[in-house]
């Protein structure tokens, strides 16, 4: 098998083994993108000379023995939100297209401290306000299993990479679906942690009360792997969480007979594709085959998720989006008269339309006479997801769902309509607004040969469920 297809877990054994050197494998995954990027899209930027000097290191820690971790030597992707010391980080946006960053998100320094090696940075739509990909001011995205499809989006390009073997694993950002989904569309696993888990800094905030960093990968144990290597409290971060994690991957193979997993009804109703509502019905049959009890449920605030939603992230979006005003931060228009005229044109041109109709919409429920019409409605509304969640996990380890309505629609297919596009997070955005873990597994394929998926939601902290239980369900998919 070629390197560039294996696991994680495959690929570090043969590197601890010395049966394959690091600098091998970077070669390996650089020969793979120059060969299949240019149909793919997956890579904004591609770091080789640096890939092969962390590599080169990789070699010498395997060689002595020391400071070794499992990803030592491993070949990685990060979607372009997240900073890289020294590599442009765009977020998809013209407004940002020179920029370079001047150190490591938490989450990239730990995987670097780590020995993984860096591939290079991938496409996204413009600062995570997408769900396609074609919303880079840069390229598209093709889905590698098959480029006349979507490959989902925000973090379409990393979705790609791993699933076009052009990276190990990847890094994503997950502010409503954004992890999650195009891992369902692309054939791979997405897992979006608790908030706090995965420390955000470094990562060029959209919504600073939803925004997650979380992997993407060929399966569950190595999603297991990559959290936790990422995981862990911050001080550089106040919202990084105070507590102790388990490891993850002591959950991969745990048994999960006696477990209790919901199906929200809201989940499965109309505007579900019947193919992906019997993807998920079929995954229930096989958990209640090992032992798992499965029983429908009601979280009647779920209803309310995709306004509450919309709401809360554009708000959050129009005053973090606010520095890039042509002096702080961003692209500076040239042959301003004046500072108004500076700050409009920049913005005006340097902002793709999908990310200007999001801060117009925060600016408006944010403006004075509109926020308690609005804005604390919303927040109201996420208090009850909030509790809805708290009390369906009184009853269940983990509730189990589909991961997006439909599987990766043909480009031509894709709507213009906004609210028909924002109605495909409606999955996904519960599990943001209460703030909770949640994971997309591959679950066999519809009739004409899409990837289907299905959604695993936790408790607050409860990643070793999701872990257990989406291994499980992984290999009976094998089956």
């Amino acid at each position: 098998m070629n390197v560039c297809d294996m696991t994680v877990a495959a690929l570090s054994a043969l590197l601890r083994k010395r049966e394959i050197s690091a600098v091998e494998t970077a070669n390996a995954f650089l020969a793979r993108i120059a060969e299949r990027d240019g149909l793919h899209g997956a890579f904004l930027t591609t770091t080789a000379d640096l890939a092969l000097r962390q590599a080169a290191r990789a070699d010498a820690r395997l060689a002595s023995g020391e400071n070794v971790t499992l990803l030592t030597g491993v070949p990685f992707a990060v979607k372009d939100n997240i900073c890289v010391k020294g590599v442009r980080t765009t977020c998809g946006s013209r407004i940002l297209s020179g920029y370079i960053a001047p150190y490591d998100a938490f989450a990239a320094r730990r995987l670097l401290d780590g020995g993984a090696v860096l591939l290079g940075k991938t496409n996204m739509d413009e600062f995570g306000m997408g769900a396609s990909t074609t919303h880079s001011a840069f390229q598209i995205t093709r889905n590698p299993a098959d480029p006349d499809r979507i490959p989902g989006g925000s973090s379409g390009g990393s979705a790609a990479a791993v699933a076009a073997g052009e990276a190990a694993f990847a890094l994503g950002s997950d502010t409503g679906g954004s992890v999650r989904q195009p891992a369902a569309f692309c054939g791979a696993v997405g897992l979006k942690p608790t908030y706090g888990a995965v420390s955000r800094r470094g990562l060029v905030a959209f919504a600073s009360s939803l925004d997650q960093i979380g992997p993407l990968t060929r399966c569950v144990g190595d999603a297991a792997l990559v959290f936790d290597a990422i995981a862990g409290h911050d001080d550089g971060d106040a919202t990084s969480a105070r507590r102790r994690l388990p490891p993850l991957a002591d959950a991969v193979g745990r048994e999960v007979s006696g477990m209790r997993a919901g199906l929200p009804r809201e989940l499965l109703g109309d505007g579900i594709d019947p193919q992906i509502r019997e993807a998920v019905r079929n995954a229930a049959r096989r958990l209640a085959s090992l032992g798992v009890r499965v029983e429908e449920t009601s979280l009647p605030a779920l209803t309310q998720t995709l306004g509450a939603y919309y709401v809360i992230s554009s708000a959050e979006a129009s005053s973090n989006l606010a520095r890039y005003d042509g002096v702080r931060y961003g692209r500076r228009a040239e042959n301003c008269p004046d500072a108004a005229s500076l700050y409009v044109r920049s913005r005006s041109e340097g902002f793709g339309d999908e990310v200007k109709r999001r801060i117009l919409l925060g600016t408006f429920v944010l403006s004075a006479g509109f926020r308690d019409a609005y804005y604390q409605r919303a927040v109201a509304a996420r208090a009850r997801v909030r509790r809805d969640f708290d009390r369906a996990f009184a009853d269940f380890d983990f509730l189990l769902a589909p991961t997006a309505p439909t599987a990766a629609p043909r480009f031509d297919e894709t709507p213009d309509d906004p609210v028909r596009v924002y109605a495909g997070g409606v999955c996904t955005v519960p599990a943001n607004l209460a703030g909770l873990p949640a994971m997309s597994v591959p679950f066999g394929k519809t009739p004409d040969g899409r990837p289907a998926a299905v959604q695993l939601i936790g408790p607050a902290f409860g990643e070793e469920v999701l872990i257990a239980a989406g291994h499980a369900l992984e290999q009976e998919a094998k089956a």
